[in-house]
């Protein structure tokens, strides 16, 4: 590409004073340019929210679940050596055993089915962060024997149950008596509440201590073991790799694999509005055809000229190709720009946009996460604008070959 090419291209983008037709020309071209800007941003920002959504997600089920859990099958007798070779493993932080179990809670005329875990306080807060979302009580008030229990804010609300009130666990294992068998029942307290912000959790997980949810299930050990990395990401990896080292008869399953469907969702989703808004982008690169085509055919006279003093078909391609392609860097630009600064800034101009015009886009009666997260990624970044840049360049071809091959004689016969 020569100075000449580069300087007739540039010439081109800016249409002359008084020229109707050179303004009109450039009129579509600008609105082409704000066509691939729009687009860009909007792509910017719907991944950013898609990304901030997957992180508040993945935040939420992992307050809960661990990164790892070392299932026995059907129990752990020796829980302490398997996390002792797991704790081997430099990228294992922390291990904390289990009980797991399933119960109908019965408070007054209310039933409702739970999944009932059984924890070592003590070790618990290390592997999971649910006594961050603790809304009344703590973990630490469960104590062996004591019976005490810690219930999802959902759950406790449909059981009409607050502190210090009472909950009888109602277990499918049954006790055999000479009258038959009768189901095992347990009365507890209420300790504590928490509040996830996940209707899974909240409306159908109770918390008993460990050596409490040993005698309501008559286990002999523990159900399994939790385990949590310095890297979530690693949790596959490492998995495997404890699956060879870990004699025992045990099930690893990471948490990618026990809440695959979450995350999978948001992906798909994340993958489609990504087609969508690239199809926007697209569109709006593909003005550049028609304002190209115009210009071509408004220049042909110039082009015969440059063609006589020996301009090569090549370089008339060149140029037309520098016109077109610095409409979609600068729309290109814009839209990154404008697109950065907005995801950065959603949690402000969201709001100010629900005061402005008396609207709501996440009502907190109605979704448990009420505002909208983002995570802006450089590489997300990188591939908008690459693909805004390569739909420009492509969108410049045709006319651009169409100006190689004018002939100038036929341009210049009628001039």
């Amino acid at each position: 590409m020569s100075p000449f090419e580069l300087a007739v291209g540039l010439r081109y983008t800016r249409a002359r004073k008084g020229s109707g037709r050179n303004a009109f020309i450039s009129f579509i071209a600008l609105i082409s340019m704000a066509g691939i800007a729009l687009g860009v941003a909007a792509l910017i920002v719907v991944l950013s929210v898609m990304n901030g959504f997957q992180h508040e997600l993945r935040t939420r089920i992992l307050s809960v679940a661990s990164h790892i859990e070392v299932r026995g099958i059907p129990a752990l007798a020796d829980w302490e050596s398997v996390a002792r070779t797991a704790l081997a493993d430099p990228r294992v932080k922390a291990a904390a055993p289990y009980v797991l179990g399933q119960a109908m809670l019965s408070a007054g005329d209310v039933n409702r089915g739970a999944i009932v875990r059984g924890i070592d306080p003590a070790r618990e807060d290390s592997v999971a962060d649910i006594g961050s979302h603790m809304r009344r009580g703590a973990l630490a008030d469960l104590k062996p024997g004591a019976f005490g229990i810690v219930l999802g804010a959902e759950l406790a609300r449909a059981l009409g149950v607050t502190l210090d009130d009472t909950v009888v666990a109602i277990t499918p294992q049954g006790t055999v008596t000479p009258a038959g068998t009768l189901p095992r029942l347990k009365s507890f307290r209420v300790v504590g509440v928490f509040e996830i912000g996940m209707y899974e959790f909240d409306s159908g997980l109770a918390l008993i201590d460990l050596a409490d949810a040993q005698k309501l299930y008559r286990v002999e050990g523990v159900t399994g073991v939790r385990l949590k990395l310095d890297d979530l990401f690693a949790a596959p990896v490492v998995a495997r790799g404890l699956a060879r080292a870990i004699r025992a008869d045990a099930e690893l399953r990471d948490w990618t694999q026990s809440h695959a469907n979450f995350f999978r969702a948001v992906q798909i989703e994340k993958r489609m509005m990504f087609i969508i808004l690239t199809l926007i982008v697209a569109v709006a690169a593909f003005n550049i055809v028609s304002a190209q085509v115009m210009l071509v055919t408004d220049k042909q006279a110039d082009i015969a000229i440059l063609r006589t003093l020996g301009a090569s078909p090549g370089s008339i391609m060149s140029i037309f190709m520098i016109q077109g392609a610095l409409i979609g860097i600068i729309g290109t630009l814009i839209g990154v720009a404008a697109g950065v600064a907005l995801a950065l800034n959603v949690d402000t101009v969201v709001p100010a946009i629900e005061r402005a015009f008396g609207i709501t886009f996440l009502d907190k009666s109605i979704y448990y996460i009420s505002d909208l997260p983002s995570d802006l990624q450089r590489g997300d970044v990188g591939t908008v604008g690459a693909i805004a840049l390569a739909l420009a360049l492509v969108a410049t071809l045709y006319p651009s070959w169409s100006a190689a091959r004018v002939n100038p004689a036929a341009a210049l016969r009628y001039e």
